[in-house]
């Protein structure tokens, strides 16, 4: 009776001390993972990141390589500017819709435009057209927003009537859409190869 005794006693403790790890057990040194009962079955359930296979691009001729890697270089240089600029929309945004008097808002404006000119300025102004037109774009991918729309929303139709008339002068267009399916694909496929770090 004392042997039966002990195992019993072990054996309860041991599901004491089991059910109290259980309960004091930190999240930082785990996770939740979703489960799903299928037939009395029961299995781990969880979503993996989205993942890409692309192969190693080849081309027809050497300018084509070049053209590639010139685009490559470009969508480099001025996508972390399309990403800040989708992050200072956001912000500026959020803060106009609490101001509904039109002059607070055009000064509002104007400090913004100005604290981003001193801090932006000088780096845009070296950007070359391809440049500029690759910004547009990517701005467009980032916000949902071509440049002509910001412009409009942010400073008026006759000043996005004017800067685009200018844009128009240099071959560029605010008006300009992404479209990462068809005719901005291979700058796409360079944002996602840019985002999974590979170049």
């Amino acid at each position: 009776m004392t042997l039966l005794r002990a195992i019993l006693i072990v054996f309860l403790s041991g599901i004491a001390l089991f059910s109290y790890a259980q309960k004091h057990i930190p999240l930082s040194e785990g996770y939740i993972v979703e489960v799903r009962v299928k037939d009395g079955d029961t299995t781990l359930h969880r979503n993996l990141p989205r993942v890409i296979i692309t192969g190693k691009r080849t081309f027809k001729s050497k300018k084509k390589a070049r053209r590639y890697t010139r685009l490559v270089r470009n969508v480099k240089k001025v996508y972390p500017y399309s990403k800040e600029a989708a992050i200072l929309l956001r912000k500026y945004n959020d803060t106009l819709t609490t101001i509904t008097d039109k002059k607070k808002r055009r000064k509002l404006m104007k400090r913004c435009e100005k604290e981003l000119w001193s801090e932006y300025g000088d780096e845009l102004k070296a950007l070359t057209m391809t440049q500029g037109a690759i910004l547009l774009k990517l701005i467009d991918r980032e916000t949902g927003e071509t440049g002509y729309a910001l412009v409009k929303d942010l400073r008026g139709g006759f000043t996005a009537f004017f800067f685009q008339a200018i844009a128009r002068l240099f071959h560029l267009n605010l008006k300009s859409t992404y479209d990462g399916q068809e005719e901005d694909q291979m700058i796409e496929d360079i944002v996602l190869l840019i985002e999974r770090g590979e170049i």
